[in-house]
C-alpha cells in the first residue's frame, strides 16, 4: 500500500469523527457555537476530499498539487477555515457549558 493512502486514512479517520461529533452536538443543541464547530469540521472534510482528488488525479483542470492551481487554494482556504472555526466553536461552547 502506498504511503499516500496510509496518510489519507490516518487523516480521514479523525476528521470523520470530528464531523460526526459536531453533527451530533448541532442536532442536540442548535447554538451558534455548535454550528461553527460543524462548519469547521465540514471544512476539514473538504481538505481530506481535496487530497483524495489529488491522489486519484480527479478533475485535472484544478491542477492539484501545483502552488498556483485552484486546488491549492481550495485546500488552503478550507484548512484555514476548519482550523479557525472548529476550535473557536469548541472553546466558546466549553466556556458556556462551564458557567
Amino acid at each position: 500500500m502506498s504511503q499516500a493512502y496510509v496518510h489519507l486514512v490516518a487523516l480521514g479517520m479523525p476528521v470523520s469523527l470530528l464531523l460526526c461529533g459536531s453533527a451530533f452536538l448541532f442536532f442536540r443543541e442548535k447554538t451558534v457555537w455548535s454550528a461553527l464547530q460543524l462548519f469547521g469540521s465540514g471544512s476539514l472534510v473538504v481538505v481530506v476530499l481535496t487530497h483524495v482528488a489529488e491522489l486519484f488525479r480527479l478533475f485535472p483542470s484544478m491542477r492539484w498539487g501545483l502552488p498556483d492551481g485552484v486546488g491549492h487554494y481550495v485546500d488552503f482556504g478550507s484548512a484555514a477555515l476548519g482550523l479557525t472555526l472548529f476550535p473557536l466553536g469548541y472553546f466558546v461552547d466549553a466556556l458556556k457549558a462551564r458557567r
